[in-house]
């Protein structure tokens, strides 16, 4: 099927507004599935937890604020709220005492694990209607989308 330019324009737009509508729904699910479990953790924080599990070392704040690309003061914030509820420790780096490193606790640990089952359970039920033929397919989809030329965030 051929588009005009304007009806192109209006697919790319529905299929916009159908991606954030799936996005929302999906954090919604997320959300109600940690709450579930008696976890409260903002979303920001839940970056932040999964950003320094990828770490082989406890990474420096200015670590986290680069590879985040937000200031540094956002990071203290959520390290401080990350620390309050026992997540995060801070630890002085062993070469350089100025420097402070971010280390996952054994509840920061367990707070990621919550986490991927959250997401999981959300991901099952809005991909539920979907037979594993579908799934395949809107995963290859994805895929070309997030990995294809474009900018990426």
């Amino acid at each position: 099927m051929l588009y005009s330019s304007s009806g192109a324009s209006d697919a790319d737009g529905l299929l916009a507004e159908q991606l954030l509508r799936l996005t929302r729904r999906l954090h919604r699910s997320q959300k109600r599935q940690l709450e579930s479990a008696d976890i409260a953790i903002t979303p920001a924080q839940s970056r932040l937890l999964r950003t320094v599990a990828h770490y082989d070392e406890p990474p420096r704040m200015a670590d986290l604020a680069a590879r985040l690309e937000v200031v540094p003061r956002a990071v203290t914030s959520l390290v401080d709220g990350l620390e309050t509820s026992g997540c995060v420790r801070r630890v002085p780096d062993p070469s350089n005492r100025r420097v402070t490193r971010i280390e996952l606790t054994d509840t920061g640990r367990a707070t990621l694990r919550a986490l991927r089952s959250a997401r999981r359970a959300a991901a099952e039920d809005i991909l539920a209607p979907l037979t594993a033929e579908q799934r395949e397919m809107f995963g290859g989809l994805l895929s070309a989308l997030v990995d294809g030329p474009g900018p990426r965030c």
